[in-house]
C-alpha cells in the first residue's frame, strides 16, 4: 500500500504581513499636522497592518481618514493600575516590527522602553532606539509638517505630501448654509503667559460688517469656546454660532465651502486652512508663524505684537486680499 505521507499536498500558508504601529496623540493642531506623515507611512508600507495609538477625541476622524487598518485610543492619563494594563496589553500583543513616533515625547519615548525584547525598528527620539531622530545641522528649529517630513526622510521614507482632507464627507446640509458665509475661529490657546486673542468686540464688528457685505459669519469653536462665541453673537445678530455643535468632519467640509477663515492660532483654524478655506491667521509675538503657522492651499499672517491692538480695518483689509486670491 502505497505511503499516501509522500503524496500529501502542503497546506497552504498565509504571508505573515508586517506590522506597523503609529504614535500620534492630541491635540488638534497636531493631528492635522501629521496627517500627511501618516498617509505617507500607509502607503509605504502598503502591505502591512497599521495600528495607529491615538487620543480619544480623534479616533473617529483618524478611521475616516484611512491612515490605519486599526485605530486605538491612548488610556489617559495613566494614574491607575487599569490603565497600564490595557497600554501594556496593546503594545506587548500588536507585536510589531516597526514603530514610527510622531508625537517624540518623553511619554511616547517613555513607551519604547515598555515594549518586550527584542524590541522593533522604532523612530522617533527614544534612547537607543534603531532610527532615532536628529535635527539637521544649521537648520534651526522646523516647523512640525518640516519635522515630520525630516523624520520620515531619515526613516527611509522620502516623501510626504500635503495633509489631504477629502475624506471628510460633506453632511453640512443640516446647517442650511447660504451661497456665501465665512468661518470664524475666536478661540485660542495660552502662549507664554498670555492669551493671544483678537478680542471678542473685534470679532462682533468683523461679523456685522460681513453681514452687512451678504456674508453669513459663522462662529466655530468646541463646547469651551461656547461663552466666548455667544458674547460674539450677541453682539452681532444674524450670526450663526456653532460653538460645539460641528464635528471634525463638519469642519473639513464646511472650510471646502466657505469664502475664508479667519481666526487665531488655534487647532480649529489649522484644520479649516488645511481643508482648502482661504484663511488668514491672527498671530501676536508670542508664537512664532514659521514654527506654527497652519498650512493650506492660501494661508496668510497678520502678525502683531499684541493682537489687541489690531484695528478691524486692517483685518478686512488682509481678508479681502485672501478673498481675491
Amino acid at each position: 500500500m502505497p505511503d499516501s505521507r509522500l503524496h500529501a499536498v502542503p497546506a497552504a500558508t498565509t504571508p505573515v504581513r508586517e506590522r506597523i504601529l503609529v504614535i500620534r496623540l492630541g491635540g488638534l493642531r497636531g493631528i492635522v499636522q501629521a496627517l500627511g506623515a501618516m498617509k505617507a507611512i500607509r502607503d509605504h508600507h502598503a502591505g502591512a497592518h497599521v495600528t495607529l495609538l491615538t487620543t480619544a477625541p480623534y479616533a473617529d476622524f483618524l478611521r475616516a481618514a484611512d491612515v490605519a487598518d486599526a485605530v486605538c485610543c491612548d488610556p489617559l492619563p495613566l494614574l491607575r493600575p487599569s490603565a497600564w494594563r490595557i497600554l501594556l496589553r496593546r503594545l506587548h500583543g500588536g507585536e510589531f516590527d516597526r514603530v514610527y513616533d510622531l508625537q517624540c515625547s518623553l511619554r511616547s519615548s517613555l513607551y519604547f522602553g515598555l515594549l518586550p525584547l527584542p524590541r522593533p525598528d522604532w523612530s522617533g527620539r527614544a534612547w537607543g532606539c534603531s532610527r532615532p531622530y536628529a535635527a539637521p545641522p544649521g537648520r534651526g528649529p522646523l516647523h512640525p509638517v518640516d519635522r515630520l517630513t525630516e523624520q520620515l526622510r531619515q526613516a527611509g521614507i522620502p516623501v510626504v505630501a500635503p495633509a489631504d482632507l477629502s475624506f471628510a464627507g460633506d453632511g453640512i446640509g443640516r446647517f442650511a448654509l447660504p451661497p456665501r458665509f465665512a468661518l470664524l475661529a475666536p478661540g485660542g490657546r495660552r502662549q507664554k503667559g498670555v492669551y493671544a486673542f483678537w478680542p471678542t468686540d473685534h470679532y462682533a464688528t468683523l461679523a456685522r460688517g460681513l453681514l452687512a457685505d451678504g456674508i453669513l459669519p459663522l462662529l466655530l469653536g468646541d463646547a469651551r469656546d461656547a461663552a466666548l462665541t455667544m458674547r460674539i453673537a450677541a453682539q452681532a445678530p444674524g450670526s450663526l454660532d456653532l460653538a460645539g455643535q460641528t464635528s471634525l468632519a463638519d469642519l473639513a467640509a464646511l472650510a471646502r465651502r466657505a469664502a475664508f477663515a479667519v481666526g487665531n492660532d488655534n487647532g480649529a483654524l489649522h484644520l479649516l486652512a488645511a481643508a482648502g478655506a482661504p484663511t488668514l491667521a491672527l498671530f501676536s509675538a508670542a508664537a512664532d508663524p514659521g514654527l506654527a503657522a497652519p498650512r493650506g492651499r492660501l494661508v496668510r499672517i497678520l502678525r502683531a505684537t499684541a493682537l489687541q491692538v489690531v484695528p478691524v480695518e486692517e483685518v478686512l483689509s488682509a481678508l479681502a486680499q485672501v478673498e481675491r486670491a
